[in-house]
């Protein structure tokens, strides 16, 4: 059972693990031990999710998140499989609880009539200094 907060948990028989070699460097070791986890979660169809944390979580624009809604996370930074295992874990139950919290939604403001008034005050200051600079061509003959 994969713990994301006090109301939500996802059942192990949800997570498919498959475990592969390692890329990089590892000696010998890399070659004959499958250490690192690809971790699989169909979002779009889990009955532990509620539906908006789903559909936040489904809109996100992350390569991770496959067009069928699974999500596929690879951990191999450490040197055994339980501990890339409990890493895949836990990114997986980040990526999740990145989705629980709704955006705030944005409240238009209008500008006050002291920053309007200030904004027209520096144009006409503006224009006032570029109006001196000017000299008409036709008063030098």
């Amino acid at each position: 059972m994969l713990e994301i907060s006090p109301a939500i948990a996802i059942a192990d028989d949800e997570l498919i693990e498959r475990f592969v070699r390692s890329s990089g460097p590892g000696g010998q070791n890399v070659n004959k031990v499958a250490t690192a986890v690809e971790l699989r979660f169909d979002a779009a169809n889990s009955p532990s999710l509620p539906d908006d944390v789903r559909a936040r979580l489904l809109a996100r624009r992350d390569r991770r998140i496959t067009s069928d809604g699974v999500i596929v996370i690879n951990a191999q930074r450490f040197r055994t499989q339980d501990r890339n295992r409990e890493d895949a874990r836990e990114r997986l139950a980040a990526l999740v609880q990145a989705a629980l919290k709704a955006p705030v939604k944005r409240v238009p403001t209008k500008p006050t009539r002291a920053s309007k008034e200030r904004r027209l005050t520096g144009k006409r200051e503006r224009s006032q200094v570029k109006s001196t600079r000017a000299t008409r061509t036709w008063d030098r003959e």
